[in-house]
């Protein structure tokens, strides 16, 4: 087992490293949809989905 660890210790720093910005993402869009923010940027003058997103 510590052979394997120490073989692979690049790939293992690198998916660690990965998969903390992937649930820092994750994090951070669960976080915005909960404050209301939009999660496209623009203005929603133009945009086809805007009755979706801000339901009267």
């Amino acid at each position: 087992m510590l052979a394997f660890l120490a073989a692979n210790l690049g790939n293992i720093v690198v998916i660690a490293v990965l998969a903390l910005v992937i649930v820092l993402i994750v994090r951070s869009l669960i976080s915005n949809k909960k404050q209301g923010k939009s999660s496209c940027g623009c203005s929603c003058a133009n945009c086809p989905s805007a009755g979706i997103c801000h339901k009267n």
